[in-house]
């Protein structure tokens, strides 16, 4: 029981004990009077019926003056009464609200909004145990009561009243500034039990689609057990937010959602992932027999590069057949794993076996392609260098023009890569005049030339852009 509701029962108690008294009196008095009356002397008898007619009894009557005050204490009274009522519904209210709020939010600014609201607690005892002492201090009902006893009574119930209505104000001043933290508590409250039963139904799909798929005939154990993981999660979301908190219980429903909603997902796709892993098995082992075929054909072209060329130009290609021959051996022994794993259903196994083997085949298809294409450059170029020293002019020449564009001279960050260039280019051409001239250090020259040129053609377009 809270301190507003101790006060309350404490009021209840005290005014019911003066309704009772108020009820028993008059009964009583009526019963003395009459036996009074019945056993006075005569003579006595005479003198009292007087005064007996002109008032009833002892009743002390103190004019209108004295009825005034009795009726504004009374009204004080009243008053007094409301206020505590008002402020007593006030921290009932508030207390829920800060209940909610401390359900939800741990941030310092929650804690803060919880021992705020104690010290209000302890505020709201003091003004109504003086509330209370002044209501059980003055019987405002009776007989006898003197104006200045009223008086005092009024004066002391006001001050309760204003203090009373003092912390009332206080309190909604400070209600209202809960309300950031009260309307951020009640949206999570009110995400929590839709959160809650998706993760049920999330769930539930997922367990639905792992038997559909074993069903069909296709193991998913790994699934199952990732399903399985969840069902910890899932007796603490039954459990409840008032068991785990509100906070705790949001995040786990989204984990569990997240976690279940890719089970149920990875489950679905698992029969075109069987049917996809099949294809990949054939397409893999028709290219590597066809590299198989094609490998063979790089001893040839290698004695041709031999014989036609200097030895720069081929010496980096001397390993490409063996290392064909042992990439093309490692992906046939992956695609038998790969098989192996998927015949055993291993997904993940046969999927990791086919990368590799799809690495392997990339890697040896690239180095059988290189020399066949070292083959045909150096071809062209022994044949026509000037091609090749045409396209690099033309490209330093453009680059030139770009740098030297709105400009008396060039920005020596522009000219200086493009003047090396263009001496590149020369010692380049002079290389070939040579008995046996290295045209693959040639070409290399060549694209390293086009290459910076490009660069600094892309820095003065930045610059200018930026300029702009």
């Amino acid at each position: 029981m809270s301190a507003a509701d101790a006060v309350a029962s404490r009021c209840g108690a005290a005014a019911g004990a003066r309704g009772r008294q108020r009820q028993s009196r008059p009964g009583g008095r009526a019963v003395r009077d009459t036996l009074a009356l019945v056993l006075l002397p005569l003579p006595l008898l005479a003198a009292t019926l007087p005064a007996a007619f002109a008032g009833g009894g002892t009743r002390r009557w103190f004019g209108g003056r004295g009825e005034s005050v009795r009726a504004e204490a009374q009204a004080a009274k009243d008053a007094a009464a409301a206020a505590f009522y008002e402020l007593d519904s006030a921290q009932r209210d508030l207390r829920i609200s800060i209940e909610t709020i401390a359900a939800v939010d741990s941030s310092p600014a929650a804690r803060k909004a919880a021992a705020d609201f104690e010290a209000f607690g302890r505020r709201i005892d003091e003004v109504s145990h003086q509330y209370i002492t002044a209501v059980d201090a003055h019987d405002l009902d009776r007989d006898d009561l003197e104006a200045s006893a009223a008086a005092r009574a009024r004066a002391e119930l006001t001050q309760a009243k204003d203090a009373l209505g003092n912390a009332k104000t206080d309190l909604d001043r400070f209600s209202q500034g809960l309300s950031p933290l009260l309307d951020k508590a009640e949206t999570q409250l009110a995400r929590l039990a839709p959160a809650v039963e998706r993760a049920r139904q999330t769930l539930l799909a997922a367990s639905n689609a792992l038997d559909a798929v074993r069903t069909a005939g296709l193991k998913a154990d790994d699934l199952a057990g990732r399903l399985a993981a969840l069902a910890p999660e899932l007796t603490k979301l039954n459990q409840g937010a008032g068991q785990h908190g509100v906070a705790d219980t949001l995040q786990r429903a989204d984990r569990v959602v997240r976690d279940a909603e890719a089970v149920r997902a990875e489950a679905e796709r698992l029969p075109e992932r069987a049917r996809e892993i099949d294809r990949r098995l054939v397409s893999l082992r028709t290219r590597a027999q066809a590299l198989t075929t094609r490998s063979e054909q790089v001893q040839p072209i290698l004695s041709e590069l031999r014989r036609r060329f200097t030895a720069a130009c081929w010496q980096d290609l001397q390993r490409v057949p063996q290392q064909a021959d042992e990439n093309v051996r490692q992906a046939e022994s992956r695609l038998k794993e790969a098989q192996r794993a998927r015949e055993d259903q291993r997904w993940p196994d046969a999927t990791a076996l086919l990368s590799t083997v799809r690495a392997l085949l990339n890697s040896t298809d690239e180095a059988v392609s290189a020399a066949g294409d070292r083959l045909r450059r150096l071809n062209a170029v022994s044949k026509d260098p000037q091609a090749e020293i045409d396209r690099t002019r033309f490209a330093v020449r453009d680059a030139q023009r770009l740098a030297m564009a709105g400009r008396q001279k060039p920005d020596p960050q522009h000219a200086r890569p493009l003047d090396d260039s263009v001496a590149r280019l020369d010692r380049a051409i002079a290389a070939l005049e040579g008995r046996h001239p290295d045209y693959w250090h040639f070409l290399t020259e060549m694209e390293g030339v086009r290459t910076t040129v490009a660069r600094v053609v892309a820095q003065i377009r930045e610059e200018r852009g930026q300029g702009a």
